[in-house]
């Protein structure tokens, strides 16, 4: 697994941008420099993020969200698992 995170990344399962491996691991976004905690989307290339708004939710039942432009900088919050034969 690359020690990048990708350019673009979801939390939405229903999004093409989803990856259940690399959010079980733990994706970070620092956003115009502030770590940001409720991301639902975001785009490195494009530079924006989508933030979840409250705890309001759409007739879907999908959170409320914002899409702001700036600094956009995901990491990994833990280290990358390593499958050990013991």
């Amino acid at each position: 697994m690359s020690e990048t995170p990708p350019d673009r990344l979801a939390a939405s399962p229903g999004s093409p941008y989803y990856d259940e491996k690399l959010l079980q691991r733990g994706v970070g976004v620092l956003f115009n420099g502030a770590d940001k905690t409720n991301v639902e989307e975001y785009c490195v290339s494009e530079g924006w993020v989508r933030l979840s708004v409250g705890k309001s939710v759409d007739r879907f039942g999908k959170p409320m969200t914002i899409k702001l432009k700036g600094k956009v900088e995901p990491y990994f919050r833990n280290a990358p698992e390593t499958d050990s034969a013991d």
